[in-house]
């Protein structure tokens, strides 16, 4: 719980993050206006489910009111909505405890505070960008007596003609009492504070959560499993394929007689069908192309991230990874359209179609559920219409003319196919093997490793978008995704190789989902998380959470799914080039 006379400082609510460009912050002069901002009211554990803060019946101050809009895509898409508090505050000038407003108190009034007491409502407000928390109210031991805090206490720190530092402080209890009149009132302190511009943000962060030892044991013990896991291949390469080798060209030295005699077994049995093209390969190309563009998002998003600090403006995060994502759209069609090719496939614009609205309508589709229990709780989080146009105007008129290019690009300069065996007329059939080496059971298993290197960092990344604390620590995250995609290379290229060696040549779609399997764990972990660390309730929240966790596995999956394909086509490649085939 929240000591209610001290708002929280640590606590943040949304992952504040930035637009491209950064806004240069106000430089006051005295006595200049400072605009009190007040954004949203909602249950402490849910906290994506927020209202507007005039949904609870609060009066405003009785200064003009100034209309806000959204600034950027994400401010609009996460229900940041900014009122006018009406209260006048001014530069370096101080208020004593003033009345600003006085509250009507009737009984439908009374039930709509005293439903926001009981369900533990906070409130976030803004100045000068910096956010600030403040609880609505308290009920007393036994619950019967509900009381609001009526008295605003606002402490801002100043560093020359800026804001540096903001606290409030709640007081000023008052009893819920039907057919009364409630004084609602605040006062301005304000202090000279030595805290520098740039760093002001910094009382936000958290780094005993973050640069906890357990994180940077996970990272060790990754990172220890990735030295395993490459060791293992290396040797699988060397040591075995030499033997194999050995083996090819001892048998190439024998006569007719003795070879057809000889145990003819392993891998090189397949090699003409090995580069077969897979089942559905319009679906699969599509797939690979959108795990590339994933994951070329996710790695600029970091990037950037690291290098500019995201968490300081509202929603840029959101908008920054929209921009990213339209603007690598080329590498899904390049990807999509040249694997699509050397398969052979002759329906190219449906497979672009396909490969530039996958992701796209798997998300707005979730976006479009959820919005519209949004809209029947009232909730800030609604997505306005003209947001909903300008992402559909975003999906048609950048993200799939960029595709067209990046799919002529890969059709023309690597869409032939260009294998070291041929691919035989009739395929062979496949024998019969141990249960443990069906694709299927390979596919459950291949998960668990990639899995297991990055879910203390899931824990993390859950708890700052679903719990109150502020993502900073980038460069974790930039580790942990190189460490994924080297699990995920080689535990797909071990799984191929078994799967070869048991003369089952179906190893596309085997290396792709079982790297993709991944995704099932992350979102088996999802339900942990949500039972166990969290006390989130009530349709909208759990709705939000398990929509977009599936988004979010779906997505992991997909990218882990291309990633461990790329590397496991390279070995495939590698591996048929050096053995002679009559």
């Amino acid at each position: 719980q929240i000591s209610p006379h001290r708002a929280p400082e640590v606590m943040s609510a949304t992952s504040y993050h930035t637009m491209l460009v950064l806004v240069s912050h106000l430089q006051y002069t005295d006595k200049e206006e400072v605009v009190l901002w007040m954004n949203t009211v909602g249950p402490y554990h849910n906290r994506q489910e927020t209202y507007k803060y005039f949904s609870l019946p609060f009066c405003a101050g009785s200064k003009k009111t100034i209309s806000h809009y959204h600034e950027t895509l994400g401010e609009a898409l996460q229900g940041v909505e900014l009122e006018f508090s009406g209260l006048d505050i001014k530069f370096k000038e101080e208020v004593m405890q003033t009345t600003y407003c006085e509250i009507e108190l009737d009984k439908a009034k009374r039930d709509a505070f005293v439903y926001a007491i009981k369900n533990h409502y906070w409130y976030q407000m803004y100045i000068d960008d910096l956010p600030i928390w403040g609880i609505v109210g308290e009920a007393d031991e036994n619950g019967e007596d509900h009381y609001l805090w009526t008295y605003k206490k606002l402490e801002i720190g100043f560093n020359g003609n800026r804001i540096v530092d903001v606290n409030l402080t709640s007081e000023g209890k008052v009893k819920l009492v039907p057919n009364t009149r409630i004084a609602m009132s605040y006062s301005v302190k304000w202090k000279k504070s030595d805290v520098k511009f740039e760093d002001r943000f910094d009382k936000y962060l958290d780094p005993s959560f973050f640069q906890h030892r357990i994180h940077w044991f996970s990272i060790f013990n990754s990172f220890m499993m990735v030295i395993f896991l490459v060791g293992l291949v290396s040797m699988i390469l060397m040591r075995t394929l030499r033997k194999d080798y050995a083996r090819y060209s001892k048998e190439e030295e024998m006569d007719d007689m003795d070879r057809d005699l000889g145990d003819e077994y392993g891998w090189k049995q397949v090699h003409g069908d090995v580069f077969r093209p897979s089942s559905h390969p319009l679906i699969f190309s599509s797939l690979i192309g959108s795990g590339c563009q994933i994951f070329s998002v996710s790695l600029i998003v970091i990037i950037v991230a690291i290098v500019e600090d995201l968490y300081t403006e509202r929603g840029s995060m959101l908008s920054t990874a929209i921009f990213v994502y339209a603007a690598t759209s080329p590498v899904n069609g390049y990807f999509g359209g040249s694997l699509y090719a050397k398969q052979g496939g002759r329906r190219w614009i449906k497979q672009m179609f396909i490969g530039a609205f996958m992701i796209p309508a798997m998300v707005c589709g979730t976006a479009f559920f959820i919005n519209f229990i949004a809209i029947y709780y009232h909730a800030s989080r609604a997505i306005p219409f003209g947001t909903m146009v300008a992402v559909c105007c975003i999906c048609f008129f950048v993200i799939l003319p960029l595709n067209l290019v990046g799919t002529i690009l890969g059709r023309n300069l690597s869409g032939q196919p260009n294998f070291p065996c041929r691919v035989n007329a009739v395929p062979r059939p496949i024998p019969e093997k141990k249960w443990f080496m069906e694709p299927a059971v390979i596919v459950c298993l291949g998960g668990i490793l990639p899995f297991g290197s990055i879910f203390i960092e899931m824990y993390f990344i859950f708890t700052s978008f679903w719990a109150y604390k502020i993502y900073y620590v980038y460069g974790f995250m930039m580790l942990v995704l190189v460490i994924l995609c080297i699990v995920t290379v080689c535990v797909t290229i071990v799984c191929t190789y078994f799967l070869l060696n048991a003369e089952d040549y179906r190893w596309q779609w085997t290396s792709f989902l079982s790297a993709a399997s991944t995704a099932v764990y992350v979102y088996m972990y999802s339900f942990y998380y949500y039972f166990f660390k969290t006390k989130m309730y009530g349709l909208f929240q759990t709705s939000f959470y398990f929509g977009y966790m599936a988004v979010f596995s779906t997505a992991l999956g997909i990218m882990c799914g291309a990633v461990g394909y790329m590397g496991t086509s390279a070995f495939v490649r590698k591996i048929y080039t050096n053995v002679k085939i009559d």
